[in-house]
């Protein structure tokens, strides 16, 4: 590293560049090994209760948060740069046939994981009272979210993005709307997966990107043509890891 290098470029060089297609790298395995969540783990007052009695578990480090734990120690050495706080969504949609998880499309212009799939939030304003009020102003910005119908029941540990975000994902209960009002500058489509797909470790792929600082894994969840993966995946295994034990 030369001395016009800033530390934080070099620890967080391991973003994927612009443009980067995550579909295309090659699939390292698939975690079909692992037990899927029972069905009955899965629903509203089981979730509930689980939140509120929590067993003993971890979450789950994977090679993003690596890379911005070992950055953040750059930052405090240098007594350089902040990560930003923010908070996310995670809306599970009250169907008939069980839940759903509600997921978003970023649009492909934004500067931050443009064109991923999401869960709604984004960044804490000084006026948020708490990630709560974040992830529901935001999601009501976003996709129209009515919060009168949103019930919270927990929260996920901490999730590090290379992009330099801190993430609270809130857990919620969510009534189905008969539509959504998106906001076209940053979300281009909703759509709803269903939960037991997604704690089903059989659809959870580990890929690895080889790029000049070496190999790095990420998840991916594919669901008919939507290719879910990075963050969003990684909070959904965290997610997983609770309701497992």
């Amino acid at each position: 590293m030369t001395q016009q290098e800033n530390p934080q470029d070099q620890a967080l060089s391991v973003a994927a560049p612009v443009g980067f297609d995550a579909q295309a790298i090659p699939i390292h395995r698939v975690c079909a090994d692992q037990p899927k969540v029972a069905r009955q783990h899965l629903n509203p007052l089981n979730l509930k209760a689980r939140f509120q009695n929590p067993p003993a578990w971890g979450p789950e480090i994977t090679d993003e948060n690596r890379h911005v734990i070992a950055a953040d120690i750059i930052f405090k050495r240098q007594a350089a740069g902040k990560v930003t706080r923010a908070a996310v969504l995670i809306p599970l949609l009250l169907k008939s046939d069980g839940l759903s998880v509600l997921l978003t499309q970023r649009t492909d212009h934004l500067h931050d994981h443009a064109g991923q799939i999401s869960f709604p939030g984004g960044r804490m304003d000084p006026g948020d009272a708490d990630p709560n009020d974040t992830a529901l102003r935001e999601s009501e910005e976003e996709i129209g979210l009515d919060r009168r119908g949103v019930e919270i029941i927990g929260h996920l540990p901490q999730y590090l993005t290379v992009s330099g975000y801190s993430v609270t994902p809130v857990v919620a209960l969510v009534l189905p709307q008969a539509e959504y009002v998106l906001d076209t500058f940053e979300v281009a489509d909703v759509f709803e997966v269903p939960l037991h797909f997604l704690m089903d470790p059989a659809n959870h792929q580990v890929r690895v990107w080889e790029s000049d600082q070496g190999g790095r894994q990420f998840y991916s969840m594919p669901y008919e043509g939507r290719f879910i993966w990075g963050a969003t995946a990684g909070m959904l295994r965290n997610l997983y890891h609770l309701l497992k034990v």
